[in-house]
């Protein structure tokens, strides 16, 4: 497996990894994970360093995850989402490899902290932990559960206030 930046032309490949990942269809006929990789790579929070793919032995995609600009009051910040891993390549490490290689860009990039709603079993193992003990609250009250995020090395603990995602995920 190999981790690498998007490329131009990747974008089919990394629509059907997320396709495939994401089973539930939406009204355009693609789960709308799949949909909002598209509408965030066509805005303004878009950053190429951090769509990361992950291709198997002979190059196929495998795996994709994406950070976007993000804010917590003025400041910005990273929000993490979607990961994708193709179904017969998952419970082997991609997403493991695809979480270390985003989280360790985001860092050597100066970003102070990474957001996503997400499973905190899973992504406790990353250094997640539920955004009110920084805090950060989520776009919305009910996500409490199972919005966190990761303190980058950037940080400064002044850093407080309401995530907002980019307005792509407004449509979800």
């Amino acid at each position: 497996m190999l981790i690498h930046r998007e490329a131009a032309g990747d974008a089919a490949a990394i629509r059907a990894v997320t396709a495939a990942a994401f089973g539930e269809r939406g009204a355009a006929g693609l789960p709308v994970e799949a949909t909002l990789v598209d509408e965030l790579r066509a805005s303004d929070a878009w950053l190429p360093g951090l769509s990361l793919l992950a291709t198997g032995p002979v190059g196929e995609v495998i795996g994709h995850v994406v950070c976007t600009r993000g804010h917590v009051g003025d400041a910005p910040a990273l929000a993490l989402g979607p990961l994708s891993v193709r179904p017969d390549s998952q419970r082997r490490g991609v997403g493991s490899a695809l979480m270390h290689a985003v989280l360790g860009a985001g860092d050597a990039l100066g970003e102070p902290l990474v957001a996503l709603l997400g499973s905190p079993a899973y992504y406790g193992r990353f250094g997640f932990r539920l955004s009110d003990t920084c805090g950060i609250a989520p776009p919305r009250p009910a996500w409490q559960p199972h919005f966190q995020v990761r303190l980058l090395s950037a940080y400064e603990p002044g850093l407080r206030g309401t995530f907002a995602y980019p307005e792509p995920f407004d449509r979800t």
